[in-house]
């Protein structure tokens, strides 16, 4: 396995660093192989080429991400608790990494179609914790029984992602965190008045 190889975790982390600062079509495999420390070649013992960094990239940080949610949801009782969890755990990763914010809300969007099905993959494990956390909700009787559960996941994704997205576009001038009870509190009480 290639993350077991001893440069995997510099060249990923060295790339998350060019491609947010050069973006990801001006980020040539030799400046990431300089970022590292390695040389050129180095890069291909781990690597097909740059797409291949840019998945791996995602597969790892995202794997790493998702444990950590995870692990934090996995102590919360209330599917509300479980979801605050989850919105204060997205927030927190990318506001605490912001070249990390850039390649994932930035480049990875301008990607061909393969690249996206390979980032889709990836993500489907965090949409299956969505989705949990939703039916337990429902379960609970917190969440109404009438949800749609693949739209209710699309819009607590999307909500997410498009608060971070925005965050990363007005240059990180507030602290994403913040948004996170207001976030939670819209998306479980939505616009009603009750």
């Amino acid at each position: 396995m290639k993350n077991t190889k001893p440069k995997f975790k510099q060249i990923i982390d060295a790339a998350v660093e060019v491609i947010a600062e050069n973006g990801y079509h001006s980020s040539q495999v030799s400046k990431i192989a300089k970022k590292a420390g390695v040389a050129d070649g180095t890069i291909y013992l781990y690597f097909k080429n740059k797409e291949d960094i840019l998945v791996s990239l995602f597969q790892e940080k995202m794997g790493q991400f998702i444990e950590k949610i995870e692990e934090e949801i996995s102590s919360k009782d209330t599917a509300e608790a479980k979801l605050l969890a989850l919105i204060k755990m997205h927030f927190s990763q990318l506001g605490a990494d912001i070249p990390l914010a850039i390649v994932t809300q930035l480049e990875l969007r301008q990607s061909n179609k393969e690249l996206r099905a390979k980032i889709n993959e990836v993500l489907k494990r965090y949409l299956v914790i969505i989705d949990q956390i939703v039916e337990e909700g429902v379960a609970e009787g917190s969440f109404s029984d009438k949800l749609n559960i693949r739209l209710v996941r699309q819009m607590i994704f999307g909500t997410l992602d498009e608060t971070v997205t925005n965050w990363v576009m007005k240059d990180q001038k507030y602290r994403l965190i913040n948004q996170a009870e207001e976030v939670h509190s819209l998306l479980v009480h939505g616009l009603s008045n009750k």
